[in-house]
């Protein structure tokens, strides 16, 4: 059982980008902080939930969502408000941020290791105690005292969209009774 344990998490940790994989003005823009971990993400708006190819790169104080060259957002862990994730093993994590000028709103990620992204950066911040696994559905804050409401639900196809209410829905597929859940790799073409 651990050989097998052991071979999936050598798996994933060769399939996981490294400080080598950031663009360089990245690296300068985060210089004088250590990165602990890089893992690609899908971000969703805010506005709209359109997905968005993204880096999550976590250092020894902050998290960065990054789209190539740029840092996207930036969130120190001092102000870190929550971590929710759903109970169907979809890969959604949501980064609950203060209301203040820095932040937009709460942040919206999928990523193929759910678990091992959502332990690295509650261990990071030092925040377990703010990480809350959810059922059925979970408010986040889209900005400017507005909030949302994601629904958590089982289907056919694994797919993320907004539907006809404006929430965004999470399906995951309905799993046979002893199978286990590998998510197919996330395709925005």
């Amino acid at each position: 059982m651990h050989q097998g344990l052991n071979q999936q998490q050598t798996q994933e940790q060769a399939e996981t980008p490294e400080e080598n994989d950031l663009n360089p003005k990245v690296l300068q823009l985060i210089r004088g902080e250590i990165i602990k971990y890089v893992t690609p993400v899908i971000k969703y708006d805010r506005n709209g939930f359109k997905a968005r190819e993204r880096l999550l790169v976590l250092t020894q104080s902050s998290a960065y969502v990054v789209e190539m060259a740029k840092i996207k957002q930036k969130i120190e862990y001092s102000t870190l408000k929550g971590i929710s994730t759903s109970n169907l093993s979809d890969g959604i994590v949501v980064i609950h941020v203060p209301e203040d000028n820095k932040q937009k709103g709460d942040v919206i990620l999928q990523c193929e290791h759910i678990f091992e992204t959502v332990t690295k950066l509650c261990i990071l911040a030092n925040k377990q105690s703010l990480v809350k696994v959810v059922k059925g559905s979970l408010r986040f804050r889209v900005g400017s005292g507005k909030e949302g409401t994601m629904v958590f639900t089982v289907g056919p196809e694994p797919q993320v969209f907004k539907d006809k209410t404006g929430q965004l829905t999470v399906v995951r597929p309905q799993l046979s009774p002893g199978r286990h859940l590998l998510l197919p790799p996330l395709d925005l073409h």
